[in-house]
This record gives structure tokens, C-alpha cells and sequence, in this order.
């Protein structure tokens, strides 16, 4: 059994290897097959259509857990371009191309004989670890909706204080707070690290479930400023249980209420 997600196979029943989304997406048709949630609501924690999502119960209704396994698990699929026309839009698109847009350099791969989309090309220099996305302008902040059902955000940030009055030494207070219903939990570290930030993320999943997304500061716990596009340690993991981290544009995040307008007690 997960530490984190609860999830395990029963005894007498067949291994079935589920992807973290697909996971995502039985805990969800479970959720919705209880009741608890409309399927409008579980077409948005899937991140899909509302017409996709009718697809996924159906064929949950149809075939349970394993109707939710990707069907072309294992398996090449039917419109991979061949290995060797891979390699060789690869070979020029490096040798005249690195510097242009994927657009632009499917523009002029045809023209070479190269026929591939934008996509496809970025997907395969992906792959091979050749592909940078340009950094767009950045837009004006404005103020953001809270998100509309349970699980779908969390945040989390850690406050230094002297919390016990110098009766002790400082510490700092980890916090996790459910966007949509401001749900909190929170504990005391001796310190905001790695391991102090897994601790409380797995308390709260324990009890409350994988969030869809943690929304966090810059620490450098959650980001390497001198290596950005990097993940650290904790990105990595959120990565492994398809969790999105959103990283604040400020060092210290404001975005998370103050503790005692959440009114939790210790």
C-alpha cells in the first residue's frame, strides 16, 4: 500500500499497472460513483472534456478499474513516425534549425522533404532532451477565482516565528490549506526542508487524498534559482504522483490567508 495514496491491490485479484493520471481518474469515478461529486466537476479534477469524461465513466461502468488503463499501453502507436524519419528530422533540425520556433522549423523542414508537424517535432526533440520552450512576456497579475471543488489546489508555506515565546527555540509551522474550502492542516518543524515539506504533504494526503495541484513559493525547496529548469527533489515527486506545482511570483508567497484568519487550533 502507498504511504501517501492509500491505493492497493486486493488479495486474489491481478496485478493492474495504473499511471499516476489514471489513478487520478479512479479515485475520481469512485467518487462520483458514491455520489460525493457531479461529473462536471469530475471532468475538471481529470482535466478533460465533459464529453470526455462521460467516455471515461462509460467505459469505467463497462470494465471497472481496467477500463481506465490506456489501451495502447506497451504498445507503438499507429501514427509514430518511423524511427528512421525521426532521426533524420532530428539530425537537420539541429544541424540548420536549433534556433527556431517549432513552426518555423516545420516550415523549412518541408521544404527539405520533411514532413512534420509543430507537435510532433516538439515532442521528439523532447525525447531526446533538445527541446526548450521560449519564455513568453509576462502578463499583469490579477486577482484569481478559488477553485471550485475540494482537492483541486492546496497551498502550502511554511511561517517562521517564535512561536513559543521564548520558551523554546524557533521553529517554523508547516501549513496546507485546501484553496476551495480553506480545509487546514498544519504542523511544527525545526526547520522548512525537503524532508519537513514530504512530511506534511504525505500527512495530508493520508487523510485527504492527493491534491491535483500544490501551490507553493519560490523556497528553494520547490525551486533551484541558480538551475530553473531543474526540478528539485520535491518537484520530481509531484511530477511521479501527477501533482501540478504552481510556483508564486514572489520569493514569499502573500497569496496564502494569514493563520489565524483560517482559524485552526494547535
Amino acid at each position: 500500500m502507498s504511504p501517501i495514496t492509500g491505493w492497493s491491490i486486493p488479495a486474489g485479484m491481478d496485478e493492474l499497472l495504473m499511471s499516476a493520471n489514471e489513478r487520478v481518474r479512479l479515485d475520481v469515478m469512485r467518487r462520483v460513483e458514491r455520489g460525493e461529486i457531479t461529473m462536471a466537476i469530475a471532468a475538471e479534477l481529470m482535466r478533460v472534456s465533459p464529453r470526455q469524461a462521460k467516455r471515461i465513466r462509460k467505459r469505467f461502468k463497462a470494465l471497472r478499474d481496467a477500463g481506465l488503463v490506456h489501451q495502447l499501453r506497451g504498445r507503438v502507436g499507429n501514427h509514430r513516425l518511423p524511427e528512421e524519419l525521426r532521426q533524420r528530422i532530428v539530425k537537420r533540425h539541429q544541424e540548420r534549425y536549433a534556433d527556431f520556433g517549432p513552426t518555423f522549423a516545420c516550415e523549412k523542414l518541408a521544404q527539405d522533404g520533411l514532413t512534420v508537424s509543430p507537435n510532433t517535432l516538439a515532442n521528439i526533440l523532447k525525447e531526446r532532451g533538445l527541446f526548450e520552450p521560449r519564455r513568453r512576456r509576462k502578463r499583469h497579475r490579477s486577482r484569481r477565482e478559488r477553485r471550485s471543488s475540494f482537492g483541486m489546489m492546496v497551498q502550502m508555506d511554511g511561517s517562521h516565528h517564535d512561536w513559543f515565546e521564548g520558551r523554546a527555540k524557533w521553529c517554523v509551522l508547516m501549513v496546507m490549506i485546501d484553496d476551495a474550502t480553506n480545509r487546514t492542516y498544519a504542523r511544527f518543524y525545526r526547520a522548512e526542508t525537503t524532508e519537513a515539506a514530504f512530511d506534511v504533504f504525505g500527512r495530508w494526503s493520508k487523510h485527504n487524498g492527493v491534491p491535483r495541484s500544490v501551490y507553493v513559493d519560490r523556497h528553494s525547496i520547490y525551486r533551484d534559482e541558480d538551475h530553473p529548469e531543474r526540478p528539485t527533489q520535491f518537484g520530481r515527486a509531484m511530477k511521479e504522483l501527477n501533482v501540478e506545482l504552481i510556483l508564486a511570483h514572489s520569493p514569499q508567497s502573500s497569496a496564502l490567508p494569514t493563520f489565524f484568519d483560517v482559524g485552526f487550533l494547535l
